[in-house]
């Protein structure tokens, strides 16, 4: 049957949020809740300001922002981490986000020659190379096209990096802060390339940003042809500037690097073309000195995003979530596991909703915290099978002289005052 409190499903045997509330009470745990409520509170019982005067009218902000009580909800730049903000990253305040969709005026920037403002009445886009048929594309010409609504996270391969040697930056906005998942409409590039005609010794395609580090990255035929998308809108709206207006190039589950903003070439060829950026850069150097190519696929990964560093727990001892982020870029999320212990003992997390394939998924643990100290640990599970490893597992393999694609186990020490630090475990 159905409990009117909640509107989930209730079982026989299952808590009711009635039952939960009134058995921490009877524990202690609602006291503090009790004593207000014994003691008239002005902000209830008498009438307030805001509701004796008129509020705004509708055309007083024609685009609407966020209210000034969450203007701490920004991204942020770590001013040392590079030599100017024109080639470089912040960061998305995921420790005071909720659910999935990442707004777009949160979504962490990574740019290499600064964000560029680039008109629609100005981008083409050119498909040539090993093509039947040359073309050139204007905006209007691409809204003729069918077009598709995917959901999908993008994550920077450099996103953990810095936690590579151990831990580093305290907060998860900035360990784990490259990435954002939003709704994309867009046209499969697949459809583009069948307007050119791939001819058959086309084994590979070229993608080419328009700003002034003309990022370029080499995709394998099949990748092109498989549910990358050329897209145009995020989230309903059109892309912001920092996120490719007018278009970008949309790979799913892949690197963000290859996800070219301001996309204006897709060239096929018959070899990969070994730019700058899949060669110096975004290669993964091994313990050994050599480095791994081509791993384009975002492994298994999550984190805990309340409590962390920036989202202590502030309402002290009793009924507490616990929340975070699980995704893969090889499917879907099978399931999620917190630890209290620093990996110890694991207990499995509740998945809100059904997992997307290549998206962010949010998780959730409650439970009644006592107020004593917690090692706080997240591992998730995706539809392939692969389980998340441990730092340790990483480093066995991998060494410490890399930079990207870092997706180890990450660990919060909750302390008994509910601050929270970034700590790692050997």
């Amino acid at each position: 049957m159905t409990d009117d409190t909640t509107g989930g499903t209730r079982t026989g045997t299952g808590p009711t949020r009635r039952r939960f509330l009134a058995g921490a009470a009877a524990g202690g745990a609602l006291a503090a809740t009790a004593a207000r409520a014994a003691t008239p509170d002005p902000l209830i019982t008498e009438v307030q300001p805001w509701a004796q005067a008129l509020g705004e009218g509708v055309d007083a902000t024609p685009y609407g922002m966020p209210i000034h009580f969450e203007s701490h909800v920004v991204r942020r730049n770590v001013e040392w981490l590079t030599a100017d903000t024109i080639s470089s990253v912040n960061f998305t305040p995921i420790h005071a986000l909720d659910g999935t969709i990442t707004p777009q005026g949160c979504a962490f920037e990574r740019h290499h020659a600064g964000a560029i403002e680039l008109s629609k009445a100005d981008w083409r886009l050119m498909i040539h190379g090993l093509v039947d048929r040359p073309l050139v594309f204007t905006y209007e010409d691409l809204e003729r096209f069918p077009r598709e609504n995917r959901t999908y996270f993008l994550e920077c391969a450099a996103n953990g990096g810095m936690e590579w040697a151990g831990a580093q930056l305290n907060g998860c906005q900035f360990t784990h802060g490259m990435i954002h998942n939003m709704e994309y409409t867009g046209i499969p590039l697949r459809t583009l390339l069948a307007e050119a005609g791939v001819k058959p010794e086309g084994k590979w395609v070229l993608v080419e940003g328009g700003d002034a580090s003309a990022m370029s990255r080499s995709l394998p035929i099949e990748k092109a042809l498989d549910d990358v998308l050329v897209a145009f809108k995020a989230n309903g709206e059109a892309l912001r500037m920092e996120h490719g207006y007018p278009v970008r190039l949309v790979v799913p589950g892949w690197e963000g690097n290859m996800w070219v903003k301001w996309l204006r070439r897709v060239e096929v060829g018959d070899e990969p073309w070994e730019h700058r950026e899949e060669t110096s850069k975004y290669t993964d150097t091994m313990a050994d000195g050599r480095s791994r190519r081509w791993t384009w696929e975002m492994d298994a990964k999550s984190i805990i995003t309340s409590p962390s560093p920036q989202a202590p727990i502030t309402h002290g001892p009793g009924p507490t979530v616990i929340s975070g982020l699980a995704w893969s870029g090889r499917g879907s999320i099978r399931e999620v596991h917190v630890s209290l212990d620093g990996g110890k003992n694991w207990q499995q997390a509740r998945l809100s909703g059904p997992s997307q394939d290549k998206a962010l998924h949010r998780f959730y643990l409650d439970f009644d915290w006592d107020g004593s100290e917690l090692l706080l640990q997240s591992r998730a599970v995706d539809s392939t099978g692969y389980v998340q490893p441990t730092k340790s597992q990483l480093r066995a393999v991998r060494g410490v002289n890399s930079v990207y694609h870092n997706n180890g186990i990450h660990t919060w020490w909750v302390k008994s005052n509910g601050e929270a630090e970034n700590v790692e475990i050997s």
